[in-house]
C-alpha cells in the first residue's frame, strides 16, 4: 500500500495527524504543520496561547476535560484518554474532531503533566474505529474461516474456526498448511496463494478439497478468496484469505447431479441388461467404489416376480462396475424372505458401516451376505428395485479405501435412484414382453428367408427401422401356385411395432388366400384394397362407440403398398401389378440392370382406382429384385432416384448372377445404418428358372367322348418315357375324369398338358367359365364322383380362370429317384 493511502486510512499517522504540545498550564507550546493544515491556523498565532481558546466555545473547556476524568474511572491519573471537541476553524467556521491526550511526564513537583494532544476529524476517527471493530469481530465469528499468511505463507492470524475439521491444531500461528493438511491439498492451496502474493491479482472463487493428516477419509470442500497485503512502500507483506466451507452445498449439488445423470442413464434403452449397465456406470466410481445390480431371472424374459408370496427370490447379477468387479461377478444372490401383505410392499434400503473394523476373516453375525461381497469395503448399502409393490431386484453400493463412509443421506439417495431404476426396469420388462410377442407374431407370419421352387431360387432380407423392437410393417412372400408357377409379394404397412405387424399379418393372409383362388395380379390387388377399406371402416366404427383414442389402422395414401407378381416357368412370362409400390429391379443374364416400367395404382385403402398389369418375359437366370422404399430412400429429402441408382450398383457388386442369392443378399444391404434406418428395409431376390421342353407334354383333343381312351394312352406313354410308371394308375384315372368332364360340360376343343417338376401336374383346359365343384353323390347315382376321385388321388387340385375359359389341374408328388 502506498504511503498516501496508508496515511489516509490511519487517522493517527504522524504525517496525517494534527498534534499540539501543551504545558502543565494548558498553554500551547508546540503546533505541527498537520495542525496548521487541519485548522488553517499558523503556529505563530497559536503557540503561547491557552488551549481553551481553540475551542469554538471556551466555556466548554471543563466539559472537555471531564471526558478524561470519566475515561479514567472518575479520578485523575497519568493514563492517556480520548475525547471529542468542537474547534474554531481559521476560516471562521467550526470543526468537530476526535482527539487523544498522551501525558508526557508527571509534571513538575507533582503538578499537572505536560501532554501531547493528537487530533483528527471526527468522521475519520469514527471510520477507523468502525474498521477496527469490523476486523475484530470478523476474526471472532465462526461461519467463515479467515487466515492471514506472511510472505513465507506461514499462518500469522486466524479465527478459531478456520478449518473446523478433525486433525486441525487449535493453535495455528507459525504453521504451514502442509503441517496439518495432506501434502497434495496443501500444495494446491499454496500454489494459488503464492500467485496472489507475487502477482497481486486477487483469487476469487477457487474451489478445492482440504483433507487433514489425521482424518484423510473425511475431507471438506472449501472455496477460497485471497488478496495481497502490502507494506506502506508497496512491498508485499502477506496474503489474507477467506475459507468458506461448501461441503454440504457441494454434496447436495453432487447428489442432485448424480440423480439427474442416473435418471438420464435409465432412459437410454428399453433393454433390461443395457438399462442396469448404464446405471452402474454412472454410480461407480462417482457415488461408490463398486456398484452392482441383481435382477430376478423372470424379468429378463418379460415376466414379473410374485407380488405377495413369502419366498426367497433367486437373482441374477446383471451389471457390475468399479474396482472389484471380479469379486462381484461370483456368488449366488438371493433376496431374503419377505412376508406377504403390506410388509412385502415396503421397499426400504439397508446401510452397513464399520466393515473394516471387523477382525480379518471374520464376519459379523448381523451383517447381511451382500455387505461383505467386496474385499476392503468399509461401508455398504443396498436398496430394492421396487415398483407397483413388486420387487424386481436390488441395487447395491460399496465404498473402500479413503472414501468417506456411507451415511443415511447416501442411503436416501440410493433409495430414490433405485425407485426410478425399478420403474425403468419394469418398463423394459413390459417392452421385452411385448417385443417377444411381436417378434414371435412376425416370425410366424413371415415365410422362411430362402426358398427353392422349380420356378425360381429366392432369398430375402428384412431390416427393421426399430432395431430394438425388431418388428415392423414390411412383409414378403413366395407363394407356390398351380402348374409350377409362383407368386412373389412385397408389401409395406406404414408404422412400426405390434400394430403394424398385426396389420401386416392381415394383409399377408388376405393375399395368400386370394392367391389360392388363382386371381390375376390386378384383380387380387383390387380385392385386397376392398379388404383394407373394410378394416379401416370397422376400426373407425369401434373407436366411435367406445371412445378408444388409440392409433388408427393404416389407411389413406400412406397406409400400405404392395407389389404382386406371378411368374410362369413354362412360358417365362411374369405378370405384375403395383399398389403404390416402387418398381422391381431386373438383372438380365447379360449383367444389365433395369427397372420394370409399371403403371402403379394407388396405395391400398384408397379405393375407386383400377390396378393395371404389366407382362414381361424373363429369360432363365434373370434376377428379379423386389424391395420396399426403405432400401432406396436417401437422406432427409428421400432422394428416390439416387437410391435406385445405388441399388442397381449394389446388385452388380454383389454378383447376384454368379453367386447363391442367400449369400449375395447380405452384401446388398451391407453398410446401411443398423439401428436408425428411416424405414424398414425388405429385399426379396428371385433367380428365374425354366421348365425344360423335355419336361412338358401338351395335346389338343377334340370334344368327342371317344378321345378319352386316346388321352389315357397318350399319358401312359409319356409317363413311361419319364420313368414315372408308379404314377400311371392314378394319373390315368385323373386324366380320364378331367377330360370326360371337360367334354361333357364344356364342349369345344380340350387341351391336355403334363408338367414334370417337383410334382407331376396334369392340366385340362376348356372354353367354359363354369368352375367345377366337388359334391357328395348318393348311392343310387351313377355319376358325380369324378372330382372326388381326383381329390383322393391328388396331392392337391383346383381350377383357375384363363383368358379363353378355365383350367382344372391336379398335382401328384413325384417319387424320389
Amino acid at each position: 500500500m502506498r504511503a498516501t493511502e496508508s496515511n489516509q486510512d490511519y487517522p493517527f499517522a504522524v504525517t496525517n495527524t494534527a498534534a499540539a504540545l501543551l504545558d502543565d498550564a494548558g498553554t500551547v507550546v508546540g503546533w505541527t504543520p498537520a495542525a496548521e493544515a487541519l485548522l488553517e491556523r499558523r503556529s505563530a498565532d497559536v503557540c503561547g496561547r491557552p488551549a481553551r481558546e481553540l475551542l469554538a466555545d471556551a466555556a466548554s473547556w471543563e466539559a472537555v476535560l471531564a471526558q478524561g476524568v470519566l475515561a479514567q474511572g472518575g479520578h485523575g491519573g497519568t493514563e492517556g484518554w480520548e475525547g471529542r471537541a468542537t474547534l474554531r476553524h481559521g476560516s471562521g467556521g467550526e470543526l468537530e474532531i476526535g482527539f487523544r491526550v498522551v501525558p508526557l511526564d508527571g509534571g513538575a513537583r507533582g503538578g499537572a503533566a505536560r501532554c501531547l494532544v493528537l487530533g483528527a476529524p471526527l468522521e475519520l476517527v469514527a471510520q477507523w474505529r468502525q474498521d477496527h471493530a469490523f476486523t475484530h469481530e470478523l476474526f471472532l465469528q465462526g461461519r467463515v474461516g479467515l487466515a492471514v499468511f506472511d510472505a513465507d505463507l506461514r499462518l500469522l492470524r486466524t479465527n478459531t474456526h478456520l478449518l473446523p475439521y478433525t486433525g486441525v491444531p487449535f493453535e495455528l500461528k507459525g504453521l504451514r498448511l502442509a503441517d496439518f493438511l495432506w501434502a497434495e491439498d496443501a500444495r494446491t492451496i499454496d500454489d494459488r496463494l503464492r500467485e496472489v502474493l507475487h502477482g497481486g491479482s486477487p483469487l476469487i472463487g477457487f474451489n478445492t478439497t482440504a483433507r487433514t493428516l489425521d482424518d484423510p477419509r473425511g475431507g471438506r470442500a472449501v472455496t477460497i478468496q485471497a488478496f495481497r497485503l502490502q507494506e506502506p512502500d508497496g512491498q508485499p507483506m502477506g496474503v489474507a484469505t477467506v475459507f468458506t466451507d461448501v461441503t454440504d452445498h457441494e454434496r447436495a449439488r453432487g447428489r442432485l447431479d448424480l440423480l439427474y445423470r442416473a435418471t438420464g442413464a435409465l432412459g437410454g434403452s428399453l433393454s433390461v441388461p443395457r438399462t442396469v449397465e448404464d446405471l452402474v456406470a454412472v454410480l461407480a466410481p462417482t457415488f461408490g467404489d463398486c456398484a452392482a445390480v441383481d435382477v430376478a431371472e423372470t424379468v429378463l424374459t418379460g415376466g414379473e416376480p410374485p407380488a405377495d408370496a413369502p419366498l426367497t427370490l433367486p437373482l441374477i447379477r446383471m451389471a457390475v462396475a468399479g474396482a472389484e468387479t471380479d469379486a462381484l461377478r461370483t456368488g449366488t444372490a438371493h433376496f431374503p424372505a419377505v412376508p406377504a401383505g403390506p410388509a412385502a410392499r415396503e421397499c426400504r434400503g439397508e446401510l452397513v458401516t464399520g466393515l473394516d473394523d471387523r477382525p480379518a476373516g471374520a464376519g459379523h453375525d448381523g451383517d447381511p451376505e451382500w455387505a461383505g461381497a467386496v474385499p476392503g469395503a468399509h461401508s455398504a448399502m443396498t436398496a430394492p428395485l421396487c415398483a407397483r409393490g413388486i420387487r424386481f431386484g436390488r441395487l447395491t453400493l460399496w465404498r473402500t479405501g479413503d472414501a468417506p463412509p456411507l451415511d443415511a443421506d447416501d442411503l436416501a439417495l440410493l433409495e430414490e435412484i433405485a425407485a426410478r431404476a425399478a420403474v425403468a426396469v419394469d418398463n423394459a420388462r413390459r417392452y421385452t414382453k411385448e417385443r417377444r410377442t411381436a417378434v414371435g407374431l412376425q416370425r410366424s407370419l413371415l415365410p422362411p428367408a430362402t426358398a427353392e421352387t422349380p420356378a425360381l431360387e429366392a432369398a430375402s432380407v428384412y431390416l427393421p427401422a426399430d432395431a430394438d423392437s425388431g418388428v415392423g410393417g414390411d412383409w414378403f412372400d413366395v407363394i407356390p401356385l398351380s402348374s409350377a408357377r409362383v407368386a412373389l409379394v412385397v408389401g409395406d404397412v406404414a408404422g412400426h411395432g405390434l400394430h403394424a405387424t398385426a396389420m401386416m399379418g392381415r394383409l399377408r393372409s388376405a393375399v395368400r388366400a386370394m392367391a389360392d383362388l388363382e386371381l390375376e395380379p390386378e384383380e387380387l390387388l383390387a380385392h385386397v384394397d376392398d379388404m383394407v377399406l373394410q378394416v379401416v371402416a370397422e376400426a373407425e366404427s369401434e373407436d366411435a362407440e367406445d371412445g378408444d383414442h388409440g392409433p388408427p389402422l393404416p389407411s389413406g395414401p400412406a397406409g400400405a403398398t404392395c407389389l404382386y407378381a406371378v411368374y410362369d416357368p413354362v412360358t417365362g412370362n411374369c405378370v405384375m401389378a403395383s399398389a403404390g409400390h416402387p418398381p422391381p429391379a431386373l438383372v438380365g443374364p447379360d449383367g444389365t440392370v433395369e427397372y420394370v416400367e409399371l403403371s402403379p395404382g394407388p396405395p391400398l385403402g384408397v379405393g375407386g382406382w383400377p390396378f393395371e398389369p404389366v407382362e414381361r418375359e424373363l429369360p432363365a437366370g434373370s434376377v428379379l429384385a423386389l424391395y420396399t422404399d426403405g432400401l432406396i430412400e436417401r437422406g432427409e429429402e428421400g432422394d428416390i432416384d439416387q437410391g435406385m441408382e445405388d441399388l442397381a450398383a449394389r446388385l452388380l457388386r454383389a454378383d447376384v448372377l454368379g453367386r447363391p442369392l442367400r449369400q449375395a443378399r447380405h452384401d446388398i444391404v451391407e453398410g446401411l445404418p443398423p439401428g436408425r434406418l428411416r424405414d424398414d428395409v425388405t429385399l426379396l431376390l428371385a433367380r428365374t428358372r425354366r421348365v425344360e421342353d423335355g419336361s412338358l407334354a401338351t395335346w389338343h383333343l377334340e370334344a368327342d367322348p371317344a378321345v378319352v381312351a386316346e388321352a389315357r394312352h397318350l399319358v401312359l406313354d409319356q409317363l413311361t418315357a419319364w420313368d414315372l410308371d408308379e404314377l400311371a394308375f392314378s394319373t390315368e384315372l385323373i386324366v380320364s375324369e378331367l377330360v370326360t368332364n371337360a367334354i361333357r360340360h364344356a364342349g369345344g376343343p380340350v387341351r391336355l398338358r403334363l408338367i414334370r417338376a417337383d410334382t407331376l401336374t396334369c392340366e385340362v383346359s376348356d372354353s367354359s367359365n363354369t368352375q367345377p365343384r366337388m359334391r357328395r353323390a348318393r348311392n343310387s347315382e351313377e355319376g358325380g364322383r369324378g372330382l372326388y376321385i381326383v381329390a383322393q388321388l391328388s396331392h392337391r387340385w383346383g381350377s383357375r380362370y384363363t383368358a379363353g375359359g378355365k383350367t382344372v389341374w391336379s398335382e401328384q408328388s413325384v417319387p424320389l429317384a
